[in-house]
């Protein structure tokens, strides 16, 4: 009985997991210890429905987080549309902020697989991996930042991030992190005499 993903999803059952993704993704915010049964029966879906799609609530945690991810993520490339290389990036910094702070909850639900599965960063890896190195990328060949700098750099640069208490008037304290890592890839960036574009 055990299927493969050889065939594709039938639209019912892709309409399905879809639904207990997203009340998933609001459960697990408002709680880290939001019960499987509860969020089955919000996405109004049986138990047998929700575990051909999730064999466990690790497997739900992570799926919910790397779908997150590719939604922060993408915003990489509608910022480089829209704005010049570095703006795009501290703006991106920004998001991902916002982000960490917003779904505490989940981060919290997150630090229990992660000691199953690896550290965070590696868990969302690809995605946010992808946004980064077209960031990065971008502002290389603009000479906005330094040269040589590693999405891994980046991220260890950001970490500080998720010591942040959501709880608190944590704002201030992101802003000013982010800044430092933001004058950190400027140093030694080819263009670093011109003016600062930071907003």
């Amino acid at each position: 009985m055990d299927e493969e993903k050889s065939t594709p999803q039938r639209p019912d059952a892709q309409r399905n997991r879809e639904r207990i993704l997203a009340v998933a993704l609001v459960e697990l915010t408002r709680s880290a210890d939001a019960p499987v049964s509860a969020i089955a029966k919000k996405a109004g879906v049986g138990q047998g429905t929700f575990y051909r799609n999730f064999p466990n609530r690790e497997a739900l945690v992570l799926e919910v987080y790397r779908y997150e991810m590719q939604q922060v993520a993408d915003t990489a490339a509608h910022l480089l549309r829209t704005r010049t290389p570095d703006q795009a990036l501290r703006e991106w910094m920004d998001r991902l902020a916002q982000y960490a702070m917003a779904k505490a909850g989940l981060a919290v639900a997150l630090r229990a697989t992660a000691g199953r599965y690896g550290s965070l960063a590696q868990l969302g890896h690809g995605p946010v991996t992808r946004g980064i190195t077209l960031l990065l990328r971008a502002n290389e060949e603009a000479g906005t930042i330094r040269p040589g700098v590693t999405p891994d750099d980046f991220l260890l640069a950001i970490a500080g991030l998720w010591q942040l208490d959501p709880h608190s008037e944590w704002q201030p304290r992101a802003a000013r992190l982010l800044d430092l890592v933001m004058d950190g890839l400027r140093a030694g960036a080819p263009g670093a005499d011109g003016p600062s574009t930071r907003a």
